[in-house]
C-alpha cells in the first residue's frame, strides 16, 4: 500500500472522461484524481464538470496539469484551498477567484505530506501541460492525463510503482505537428511501451476518449490488460469512483 509518514494513501478517480461529448455511468465526469492521506485531500485537475462542486470535495490543495477547460474549468467560481499550477497555466486562469501558487518544472513542492514534482510534457501549444510525479519517499505515482511525449521520460518514470496516463486512444496516437511541436495524445499502446522501457510495473488509464467511453467496457479492459501482459506489466482502465491502494 502507498504510505506517507506511516499513513496509507488512497487514490480516488473522481472522473475519467476526456474532453468529449459522450459520457456513461463509468465515465461521467471530467478527469480528476484525488490523493487521500492522513485525513487530508489533494485534488489533481478540476474540469468544468466540477464547477460549483469543488467545496463539496473539500480538498486541502488543488494541482492543475494545464489550463484546458476539462482540467481547470471547474475552478472558474473559485476553490476552498490553494491552487498550484505553472505560471503559464495560472496566467490562463488569471480571472479565476483562486489563491494561486506558482510551481516550476522539476522543483518539488509538498502538498498534504506528499512530494509533487512537475515534469513538462508535449500536449498543447495554447495550454502547455505538465505531469506530476507524486511520492511519499517510498512509493511513487506519475499522473499525466494528457500527453504526446514526456520530455524527460527516464527521470519522470524512474522507480515508479504506478503510471496513470492518457486514455484518449487505444492503439493509434492522435498527433499533429505545429511550429515544430507535437500536439495531441499518445495512444495507450505507446504509453505502455514507455512503461516497459522504464520498468514500470503497473499502468492505469484515465481521461478516456470516445473509443473507451462508447465501447464495450469488459472487452476494452481485457484488451488493455493483454497489451500490458505483452509488455510485462499490469494495465487497466480507470472508471469514475475507482478507489485504489497500491500493494
Amino acid at each position: 500500500m502507498l504510505r506517507a509518514g506511516g499513513s496509507p494513501v488512497k487514490l480516488v478517480f473522481l472522473g475519467t472522461r476526456g474532453e468529449i461529448e459522450s459520457r456513461t455511468e463509468r465515465h461521467e465526469h471530467h478527469s480528476a484524481l484525488l490523493f487521500l492521506h492522513a485525513g487530508r485531500r489533494v485534488m489533481v485537475d478540476c474540469g468544468l464538470d466540477w464547477l460549483g462542486k469543488v467545496a463539496e470535495l473539500a480538498p486541502d490543495a488543488v494541482a492543475v496539469t494545464h489550463a484546458h477547460p476539462d482540467h481547470a474549468g471547474g475552478l472558474r467560481s473559485g476553490a476552498p484551498c490553494p491552487v498550484y499550477a505553472t505560471d503559464v497555466a495560472l496566467r490562463a486562469m488569471r480571472r479565476y477567484p483562486i489563491d494561486a501558487v506558482a510551481i516550476r518544472s522539476r522543483v518539488p513542492v509538498e502538498l498534504a505530506g506528499l512530494r509533487f514534482e512537475a515534469f513538462a510534457v508535449e500536449h498543447s501549444l495554447r495550454a502547455p501541460a505538465v505531469g506530476y510525479r507524486v511520492s511519499d519517499g517510498m512509493t511513487t505515482v506519475f499522473y499525466v492525463p494528457d500527453v504526446v511525449m514526456i520530455r524527460e521520460q527516464s527521470e519522470a518514470l524512474y522507480g515508479l510503482q504506478l503510471y496513470v496516463g492518457d486514455g484518449a486512444s487505444l492503439r493509434r496516437s492522435i498527433i499533429r505537428r505545429r511550429d515544430g511541436a507535437l500536439i495531441g495524445h499518445a495512444s495507450i499502446r505507446a504509453q505502455l511501451g514507455w512503461c516497459a522501457t522504464e520498468g514500470v510495473p503497473r499502468a492505469i488509464f484515465t481521461h478516456c476518449g470516445s473509443q473507451l467511453v462508447r465501447g464495450d467496457a469488459e472487452a476494452l479492459v481485457a484488451e488493455v490488460a493483454a497489451m500490458g501482459v505483452e509488455r510485462g506489466l499490469r494495465a487497466d482502465i480507470a472508471y469514475d469512483g475507482l478507489r485504489l491502494d497500491l500493494d
